[in-house]
């Protein structure tokens, strides 16, 4: 029953997840986003992890998914729907997401770590601490860095959204 809400899990999350990337509209694609986080929140409790599905919820469907629809909303959306990234070149782009996609598919079909097996279990109260110490002992130069990465996105939607001078 659990590989049954598995695949239902993934399949919408999947499904969530292009319908971001094909949306035209920019809050549909925001809002289908949230969808795809959520569904991943759900395939956290399927295995037994609580409380990355709650930190999930809180912030990424949260608080990252207001900044996003902050943004959207600051920005000129009929301005910005006019203006391409690229220009004629969505071919190229289409091409490289194939490539992926079939690698990921090779990768994912070859590899003994997607076999069937019993998940891990933490004795004991002390998962929490466990996690915080590996994620700031073992895990720290990673952590960092996605908190680097996390604030040039932020810098880099205000500098979008900022209206031209002069």
């Amino acid at each position: 029953m659990d590989q049954g809400f598995f695949l239902l899990f993934a399949t919408v999350s999947v499904i969530t997840a292009l319908t971001m990337v094909l949306a035209r509209n920019p809050v549909h694609s925001a809002l289908a986003l949230m969808a795809c986080f959520l569904q991943v929140s759900a395939i956290f409790v399927l295995l037994e992890a609580p409380l990355l599905a709650v930190i999930q919820i809180f912030v990424y469907v949260g608080a990252i998914m207001v900044l996003f629809l902050f943004v959207i909303m600051m920005i000129d959306v009929r301005e910005a729907v006019l203006q391409r990234f690229l220009p004629g070149g969505n071919l190229p782009a289409l091409v490289l997401l194939v490539l992926l996609g079939v690698e990921m598919l090779v990768l994912v079909l070859w590899s003994d770590r997607f076999s069937v097996m019993e998940p891990v279990t933490m004795g004991g109260g002390d998962d929490v601490r466990q996690l915080g110490t590996a994620l700031f002992a073992d895990y720290l130069l990673p952590f960092e860095t996605a908190s680097v990465i996390l604030l040039a996105a932020l810098v880099g939607a205000i500098m979008l959204a900022r209206k031209e001078q002069g």
